[in-house]
């Protein structure tokens, strides 16, 4: 009887064994489900460090719940010159440096017109409440965007709203369903008709609430007491700022925009999309991209913006609460992807006051031309051997080169020589050092950088703390601070499966994308980088 019930209680310890190995096994073959909804936020000139600063007076639902809820990767390098906002976006989204993924800046130079232009601009995509035009036409590869779209077929929703129009855009990549910005010149929503399935919801804003009539009622005021801003000059506390956007100043609508009031707009369009269209309820896995700004606001009246930048973050933080309370109560954050990211740079062309001795000078891109015009003269004849200078590059004419059948590379060498020894310019290179295995560190990021259809003949760095005075270009007529010093920008992910974490070590802009891609299950743009990081559990 002892041996029947030994013997019994083995079997049931076998079949436990097997049932419970089965289970296991069941549990480890059912992939954890995919997120109904992703919220991808790109934040202009975000920065790591107003952010540790600030913690004191942000809430507990905006940054501090993405540092307490998601992976929190504090340095974030994009490791290219001269990025902005369009570059940096185009770096995020594709995985990508700008040399493979075809956006190297915001403006490329056009030689044909002799004039800086859009690097999106499509005179074939006619707008939508906006007389220019813009497609994606310049993004060469896929985004994560596409790559969602094409897991889905076409079922999962893609939009992208934000304040400029190129980022709006490049969030929005090649198979989006619209991409909304707020237009310069009137202030309503505008499109492009290369996205064909925009919603009507902003046209009818436009029409029921359009920005040119709410303006006038908006100040931006401090939206806590002065005191309590951290780290401020006690003189400062004194005088608090108000900036108003009247009808009577045609730029209004462009320094809105760069204001803390356009990030409130930005939500406030977002959560209607998030109801109206009903993301992340329909079955499949949505997207909507949103563009904010976290920039020195350049507007200032004394040119000492600190306040201002403090009071951006505040209000960004409140704004992502916003958000964020919307998305629990429609879709649940159980079912959400939330990465928020840094452009990567930081622009802030306040220059310091002269009692400072700080060291400085002034370059002047069209004495340097007719320089380098005179030099090339005395060595290869009469001619404008010089088309141009836009953005630290010099273009020489092809095609004078080409009637005098003269060697174009001799011609960049030698214009790279005369340009070196100018007062300010720390550096030159020719077209060849950069694209043809370059030697230095300064040349390889400048070949990560590089798109040969818009790349001058030569590049030239002008040395940190100088003025570029570039007079004659539209849009750069005014001086432009050099400053090369590196800032530490974030990336936040926030996901079911993302194991709350914070990663202090320097990670490559250009994992980001390919990350994304890993957590929602499809796959990486079709010229990622870098290998994905691990953030789960």
């Amino acid at each position: 009887m002892q041996n029947h019930t030994r013997k019994h209680r083995q079997i049931n310890r076998i079949l436990t064994s097997i049932v419970a190995s089965m289970v296991a096994l069941t549990a480890l073959s059912q992939d954890p489900e995919r997120p109904r909804l992703v919220i991808g936020i790109v934040i202009d000139q975000l920065r790591s460090d107003y952010i540790d600063l600030l913690q004191a007076r942000f809430g507990e639902d905006g940054f501090k719940r993405l540092m307490r809820d998601g992976a929190f990767l504090e340095n974030v390098e994009f490791d290219v010159p001269g990025l902005d906002i369009a570059s940096g976006t185009a770096m995020l989204m594709s995985g990508t440096s700008p040399s493979v993924n075809g956006i190297p800046c915001s403006y490329v130079f056009d030689r044909k017109n002799d004039k800086a232009q859009y690097i999106l601009a499509d005179p074939s995509a006619m707008g939508n409440f906006t007389d220019d035009a813009y497609s994606p036409a310049a993004y060469k590869v896929s985004t994560i965007t596409d790559e969602l779209r094409v897991h889905s077929s076409g079922m999962g929703y893609v939009h992208s709203i934000a304040t400029d129009p190129q980022q709006a855009i490049l969030l929005a990549g090649h198979a989006a369903n619209s991409a909304f910005w707020i237009n310069d010149r009137t202030g309503n929503w505008a499109s492009t008709t290369f996205y064909r399935n925009a919603p009507q919801i902003l046209s009818g804003r436009n029409y029921r609430l359009p920005l040119a009539t709410r303006l006038d009622t908006m100040s931006w005021v401090p939206a806590i007491p002065l005191d309590d801003y951290p780290d401020i000059l006690s003189f400062k506390k004194y005088y608090p700022f108000r900036y108003i956007y009247s009808s009577s100043d045609r730029e209004r609508f462009v320094k809105y925009k760069k204001s803390a009031l356009a990030n409130n707009e930005v939500t406030t369009v977002a959560i209607e999309y998030l109801n109206a269209l009903k993301l992340g309820r329909r079955g499949q896995t949505d997207m909507l991209c949103l563009g904010y700004t976290a920039a020195p606001y350049l507007y200032t009246h004394d040119g000492d913006n600190r306040v201002e930048n403090q009071d951006l973050y505040i209000r960004l933080d409140r704004e992502l609460a916003r958000l964020f309370a919307e998305i629990d109560k429609n879709v649940g954050m159980s079912n959400t992807m939330v990465f928020v990211a840094s452009t990567g740079y930081y622009y802030d062309n306040t220059r310091p006051d002269e009692r400072f001795n700080i060291p400085t000078g002034e370059f002047y891109p069209n004495r340097a031309i007719s320089l380098l015009n005179m030099y090339l003269m005395a060595i290869y004849g009469n001619g404008q051997w010089v088309e141009g200078y836009f953005n630290r590059q010099f273009f020489l004419n092809h095609k004078l080169i080409e009637e005098k059948k003269l060697s174009l590379t001799e011609l960049r060498a030698k214009s790279s020589e005369l340009l070196r020894q100018m007062s300010g310019i720390r550096a030159a290179y020719t077209f060849e050092e950069i694209l043809n295995n370059p030697a230095s560190v300064e040349a390889r990021a400048l070949h990560r950088a590089m798109v040969p259809a818009y790349c001058g003949d030569v590049v030239v760095e002008v040395s940190p703390g100088w003025l570029i005075m570039d007079q004659g270009n539209d849009n750069f007529d005014e001086a432009q601070l050099i400053r090369t010093n590196a800032v530490n920008t974030p990336v936040f992910i926030m996901a079911p499966s993302v194991k709350p974490q914070k990663i202090t070590i320097p990670v490559d802009a250009t994992t980001i994308a390919p990350t994304i891609a890993s957590i929602l299950r499809i796959r990486s743009p079709n010229a990622a980088m870098s290998m994905p990081l691990y953030l789960g559990y």
